[in-house]
């Protein structure tokens, strides 16, 4: 099993920058993929970006990419997504992700935070 708990969200205007942190705990960290979606209102959830166990190899969605980036401290068991150029459309409760699988995590990832809220005002 494994508890992820997703901090770092809340309220920033169009072109502002934050960084969600995603703290694991239960089993070995860095033996996992991880990853985020996220859900806006109405809408489905969508997949946004993931990295591997290692760090090694990383994907992100075509509408977040150049502007967001995810990254992975092992050490610190803790997942980052930096969003930069913040567009009111990236409004959503933003999930972090966990599962063994780096080929299944932007798919039907085992495990799932939260969610922590992002809001972007124009």
């Amino acid at each position: 099993q494994v508890q992820l708990v997703e901090s770092g969200g809340g309220l920033v205007q169009a072109g502002g920058s934050l960084r969600l942190s995603c703290a694991a705990s239960g089993r070995t960290f860095s033996s996992y993929a991880m990853g985020w979606f996220r859900q806006a209102p109405g809408e489905e959830r969508e997949f946004v970006a993931a990295i591997s166990w290692s760090g090694g190899n990383s994907r992100h969605a075509d509408s977040v990419k150049g502007r967001f980036t995810i990254s992975r401290d092992n050490a610190k068991d803790t997942m980052y997504l930096q969003m930069n150029s913040l567009k009111p459309e990236d409004t959503a409760v933003y999930y972090c992700v966990a599962d063994p699988s780096y080929s299944n995590i932007r798919r039907t990832p085992d495990y799932w935070g939260q969610g922590t809220q992002v809001t972007v005002s124009s």
